[in-house]
């Protein structure tokens, strides 16, 4: 194996993209589906797993679009296999095809970036002053609650829980209703708890979706409070996904669903902005961007900084290859 990647990060979390993994497929859903096991997965892990990733790891194989309405494709994955959705990966794409020149943009303006993933098409729009990039707008797919108040008995104590899909269903609740704030110094906790959380409702009647490959709990969101200022609510959140792995940014398609579920409470009206932090302190900033029979149409505003590039190479006597996880 020899891979090529460029890696960035989005609002800390980091994004490693491959260009040269070979995938099969009509669409990016079936080429998921299919990556899931051969060669596509066995360079996942490779990429992805110590000794030459970690457990928080990030990334996504550049894949060719669905049809020529979108400039490329790509399957997102993580630790634990391939993701159907990824807000901070949309906005490092974006960022990554205007700088590497594979899709236009002028010095001063905007150029949108169209991409399919395995949830559908989303867009990363790209502004750009001066020749730089300066911010990302990630528009994501139609987003939904799909039920609310999920009666639940956990390690720490009964909650209520909500699901909303983002491009990925998620489990929300306050962290201060299992005891906890979103802190660093409780990341450990946070982790065992959205960990517990996402299990128990994997396979709750309302995260069953007509297109089972979107099916299931794909992490667990917990949020504090931080009240109301001059745009609109202002939330810290932690977003626990695939099993046990914690997103650094305050994660993309979860503030898509944060949208969601907060502009269908009444507390995210249409011009109002969603002030998200994350657990490290990073920030993106969520607004309904349209209402629709589906749900909402969420935008959210990030950005993503180059880190490097590398070249991976197997040593055909490292016994490694697969990698290997300690969570």
């Amino acid at each position: 194996m020899r891979f090529e990647t460029e890696d960035w990060h989005t609002a800390g979390e980091p994004f490693r993209i491959v260009t040269s993994v070979a995938t099969t497929g009509a669409t990016v859903a079936e080429r998921r589906v299919r990556a899931m096991t051969g060669a596509p997965d066995d360079a996942r892990r490779f990429l992805c797993l110590e000794p030459r990733g970690h457990d928080d790891m990030y990334g996504g194989f550049i894949t060719p679009p669905d049809d020529e309405g979108a400039d490329f494709g790509v399957l997102f994955w993580h630790k634990d296999g391939f993701s159907t959705a990824c807000g901070h990966g949309t906005i490092a794409l974006g960022a990554w095809a205007v700088e590497t020149g594979r899709v236009a943009a002028p010095d001063d303006g905007e150029a949108t970036v169209t991409i399919d993933v395995p949830s559908g098409r989303v867009q990363a729009v790209v502004h750009r002053e001066g020749g730089r990039t300066t911010r990302v707008v990630f528009r994501s797919v139609a987003s939904r609650v799909l039920v609310t108040g999920v009666p639940l008995t956990t390690s720490r104590g009964d909650v209520e829980v909500d699901l909303v899909f983002g491009g990925a269903v998620y489990a929300t609740l306050p962290a201060s209703a299992v005891g906890l704030s979103v802190e660093p110094q409780h990341t450990a906790a946070l982790i065992a708890i959205g960990r517990e959380i996402k299990w128990a409702v994997d396979r709750h009647p309302a995260a069953q979706l007509d297109d089972q490959r979107l099916s299931g709990v794909y992490g667990t969101i917990l949020v504090d409070d931080l009240g109301r200022d001059a745009t609109g609510p202002h939330q810290r959140n932690v977003t626990v996904f695939a099993d046990g792995e914690v997103d650094r940014s305050p994660c993309g398609s979860g503030t898509a669903a944060r949208v969601a579920l907060l502009h269908a409470r009444g507390e995210l009206a249409e011009g109002e902005v969603l002030t998200h932090d994350s657990i490290i302190g990073t920030r993106f900033l969520g607004r309904v961007a349209a209402t629709i029979a589906e749900g909402v149409l969420p935008e959210v505003e990030g950005m993503a900084h180059r880190v490097g590039s590398s070249t991976f190479e197997l040593d055909p006597r490292d016994p490694l290859a697969a990698g290997f996880s300690l969570r």
